[in-house]
């Protein structure tokens, strides 16, 4: 087949506007509220379900919403606290912003909006949804409308960003302010300085900057950064740059991000940045933590499952905008991806979210390759690797109930019958793929993905609970002193078990015990309390209760799996001897 260029030179073929993928793409490409509408369906059917009853997910979730949780209870808004340890890994932006979330639910009247971890989920949720829609901003100006809506939808129903949108955590937010920038560096590219960019341009791009770096630090410039870099070496001159005003900009990124940065600083002296850059980001980049650490090639072997269902798309894509580097379109895209991808396999630490930021462009050049006739079953290696659109569900209809049995759980019927829509669904899309109606592929795929969304988050993870060792924990602890009317809320103290995610729902006062004396002694220290100890300290502490002369009784025996720890646990819940039967 002929590799056809990016230029808009009429060479691509005719969309097929007699399909049923046909048709709603022409009705997307009908005007630009119907594209956003579409776009935001496609992320409330992919994002919804499960939002509310999905626990919080360990380790780095419970831990920015306590975080933010001690922020509502102390009224301090600068220092980021969990329990009494210093957070000054990341800057204070995603809890100002889970605040405001969580104070609107309390204004609204929902109960217990701070113990509620929906609330602290809206902005990842907006973020999100942002996100999907900055992407079909960014595409526009690259492709037609029919392709910026499709490359948008790619994105929005992404594995990665289904997760990332239910998180309490700073990647979502991260993802949009980064779209941003690149649509603006995008036109500012394209307009090589002949003409003055709408103010909206310069806002997007300054106010991605400010606010990205006021989330995550300087994340966003180095996505930012590396292809402006690579960009001006292409272009051997930097001047198309000025198109976005650097100066008055500039000035308003520090205008959002500095006087947080300095209040930090006269707060804590230098050990914000100390963690922050130096334990955080340096250490990242040095010495790999030590669950985190993964080989080169890494990214590339995961993202055909965090980028499902349009990985097949984007790696064919990945190559046209490749062979087609020396069109502008192609450079920008090229620039977007290569360099950053290249850093972040360099260095040791590596999580699957990382790369998220270049997944748009990826999405991008998939809708140009699809849009332009190159993308679909067109060669052999092409053709074969149909499969992957049905992978993932298809994966997860056969290992889900699997996983379930092995935890002591069973899938219900409603999450089988929704696993096995997407899977239906998901081999829809490699036969319309082997038949070359890719757009229908495409759309079928994303379909399945909406599929997939109610029935892992809406149904499946209500099943599984076993992995609901902390929530489990917390209700079984205000149980334990229930019928006790003096003790409304106990004091809950932990020895073994020691989730982020148990502090927010047991409270921020939760003790860590360091062993069975001290678990001991917690308990002997005061009425309405409650310990849980894992069963490798039951022996002990039983010791340490008998040289106390305490007696205690087991309320109940919860039983679970510990994500983190890859472990079934077994966590006995204590009281005193008569508590909670007064």
């Amino acid at each position: 087949m002929t590799t056809l260029s990016l230029n808009r030179d009429g060479s691509f073929p005719e969309p097929d506007r007699g399909t049923p993928g046909g048709r709603l793409l022409s009705f997307a490409e009908g005007g630009h509220g119907r594209a956003a509408f579409l776009l935001v369906l496609i992320c409330l059917a992919c994002f919804l379900p499960g939002f509310v009853s999905l626990q919080p997910m360990d380790r780095d979730e419970p831990r920015y919403a306590q975080a933010t949780k001690q922020m509502l209870e102390t009224g301090d808004v600068v220092d980021i606290r969990f329990q009494e340890e210093a957070r000054h890994k990341k800057p204070v932006g995603i809890y100002w912003m889970q605040a405001a979330a969580v104070s609107a639910a309390d204004a609204v009247g929902i109960a217990d909006a701070r113990t509620t971890i929906a609330a602290y989920r809206v902005p990842s949720l907006a973020g999100a949804i942002a996100a999907t829609l900055l992407t079909y901003w960014a595409a526009l100006a690259l492709a037609r409308r029919r392709e910026a809506f499709l490359a948008a939808a790619l994105v929005g129903a992404s594995v990665i960003l289904m997760v990332e949108a239910r998180l309490a955590k700073t990647d979502a937010v991260l993802l949009a302010c980064s779209v941003a920038t690149m649509g603006a560096l995008a036109r500012a590219w394209l307009a090589r300085g002949a003409v003055r960019l709408p103010t909206s341009v310069f806002l997007a791009f300054w106010l991605g900057i400010g606010i990205g770096v006021l989330v995550k630090g300087p994340l966003v410039l180095l996505f930012a950064g590396l292809p402006a870099i690579a960009l001006s070496l292409h272009e051997r001159s930097a001047r198309w740059l000025w198109a976005l005003r650097p100066l008055p900009g500039l000035a308003l990124a520090l205008a959002i991000a500095a006087p947080w940065f300095v209040m930090i600083a006269l707060r804590s002296g230098a050990d914000f940045f100390a963690a922050s850059a130096g334990q955080d980001l340096l250490g990242k980049v040095g010495t790999a933590q030590t669950y985190h650490w993964a080989p080169p090639g890494f990214y590339l072997l995961v993202f055909f499952a965090t980028f499902w269902p349009g990985a097949l798309m984007a790696a064919i894509g990945a190559e046209f905008a490749w062979i087609n580097r020396r069109v502008r379109e192609g450079a920008f895209l090229v620039a977007w991806v290569v360099p950053a991808w290249i850093a972040l396999e360099l260095v040791p630490t590596k999580l699957p979210h990382y790369t998220m930021p270049l997944y748009p462009a990826l999405a991008i050049a998939a809708a140009l390759g699809i849009g332009r006739g190159f993308v679909g079953p067109y060669r052999r290696r092409f053709r074969i690797f149909g499969f992957l659109l049905a992978l993932v569900p298809v994966g997860l209809l056969i290992g889900l109930p699997i996983a379930a049995w092995m935890l002591g759980d069973r899938l219900g019927v409603a999450a089988l019958a929704a696993l096995a829509v997407a899977a239906v669904l998901g081999l829809a899309a490699w036969r319309l793929w082997a038949k070359a109606r890719v757009e229908d592929a495409t759309l079928a795929g994303i379909v399945s993905a909406m599929a997939l969304s109610v029935a892992v988050f809406g149904f499946a993870q209500k099943d599984l609970a076993a992995l609901k060792l902390s929530p489990n924990l917390a209700a079984a602890a205000e149980r334990a002193v229930a019928r006790d009317v003096s003790c409304p809320s106990p004091r809950v103290g932990t020895l073994g078990y020691r989730e982020p995610s148990l502090v927010f729902l047991a409270g921020t006062d939760l003790a860590m015990l360091d062993g069975p004396e001290a678990a001991a002694r917690f308990l002997a220290d005061g009425d309405c309390r409650v310990v849980l100890v894992t069963d490798a300290f039951e022996v002990g502490f039983g010791q340490a209760l008998a040289q106390a002369g305490l007696a205690a009784v087991q309320a109940e025996r919860v039983l679970g799996f510990n994500i983190n720890g890859g472990d079934p646990l077994g966590i006995g819940v204590y009281t005193r001897a008569g508590e909670g039967t007064r």
